[in-house]
């Protein structure tokens, strides 16, 4: 983001009431979407300690940014039963105007946001979280948080991902890691998303990533040899002990219901401890198991939220954005 996007949303962020935890994500980042653009409407996730009363706070200052009927049939409880109970836990005021620009801004209780980016509980806010984003204020350092985030993704994409690809690939295999059995990429979504993100954020996704490339070249788990290309290409071990080790890296709640399906056993660790690992017989194995899992989280989560968004926005701007989206999509498909 450039310097005056900055400041214009820390401007904007002295509007509403304090948060502990602000991001900047979406296309806004994008080098040919500059935020400048008045055509780009800048999408915030809002990190809170009490959403409830975050939106009690903000109803008094800022009454305009929400629906009409939630403000009038329950106020700051609606708002976030809403949220919580049928979405996702976290709340969207889209098409919000301020000093000629748009903003969306989600809002999330900071527990929930930590939880998703740990366990991927409802593989949301982490999803969005595995692809870039500038982060504005991070009182609880959640960005040191993610870290974990990352490397579960890329061990993830790893799994997925045959015995040797490029930097680029390796990225949108992350990069499409929430939107396996997404519902919108049907119906509301450009088909060519995954790439125009990647292709147009390759270098801040480089440099997010690059420590697990080095770190898992460490440990022999990857290899990258130089060709013709701009790109290197990157081989992987695809080697059962090298499927273990990835799949240690997946989130706990993931391992979990990988353990479920797969079985587990025991064995004796290097340390001399005893340890529970998954049962798996081949890397495709441990692959499939966990893009079932996954494809399962997001269909949920992404079904829940659409609900929840159209509740949250209201009729006419709800409309208004599921009509820019399909618009988006339908240019896609043609």
């Amino acid at each position: 983001m450039e310097n005056h996007d900055k400041a214009q949303l820390q401007s904007f962020l002295k509007t509403l009431p304090p948060v502990e935890f602000c991001c900047v994500y979406g296309s806004s980042l994008h080098p040919n979407n500059p935020g400048s653009a008045k055509s780009t409407m800048v999408d915030c996730i809002l990190g809170v300690s009490n959403p409830q009363q975050w939106h009690s706070e903000n109803l008094t200052l800022n009454n305009d940014h929400y629906a009409a009927w939630m403000v009038l049939l329950g106020g700051a409880r609606l708002i976030t039963d809403v949220a919580d109970e049928i979405g996702v836990g976290v709340h969207f005021n889209p098409f919000v105007s301020w000093d000629d620009k748009m903003f969306k801004y989600g809002v999330v209780r900071m527990h929930d946001l930590v939880q998703d980016i740990l366990n991927w509980e409802r593989f949301y806010l982490s999803g969005r979280l595995q692809k870039p984003v500038h982060v504005l204020l991070d009182n609880l350092d959640v960005t040191n948080v993610n870290s974990v985030n990352l490397r579960a993704a890329m061990s993830a994409a790893l799994l997925l991902l045959p015995s040797k690809f490029t930097e680029e690939e390796l990225y949108a295999k992350i990069c499409s890691l929430s939107y396996m059995g997404d519902l919108r990429m049907l119906f509301a979504e450009d088909r060519n998303k995954v790439k125009k993100i990647v292709q147009g954020q390759f270098e801040l996704f480089r440099s997010m990533y690059k420590p697990f490339i080095e770190e898992y070249e460490t440990k022999e788990l990857l290899r990258r040899s130089l060709s013709g290309n701009t790109q290197p290409i990157i081989s992987q071990d695809g080697g059962l002990s090298a499927a273990q080790s990835l799949v240690s890296s997946l989130p706990p709640m993931v391992r979990s219901q990988m353990a479920m399906k797969l079985g587990e056993k025991k064995v004796l660790c290097d340390s001399g401890r005893v340890i529970q690992e998954i049962v798996i017989g081949s890397k495709d194995e441990a692959a499939k198991c966990m893009q079932t899992i996954l494809q399962r989280k997001v269909m949920v989560s992404s079904a829940r939220q659409a609900v929840s968004g159209l509740l949250a926005a209201g009729g006419i701007t709800a409309m208004r954005y599921v009509g820019a989206k399909m618009s988006k999509a339908w240019k896609s498909w043609r």
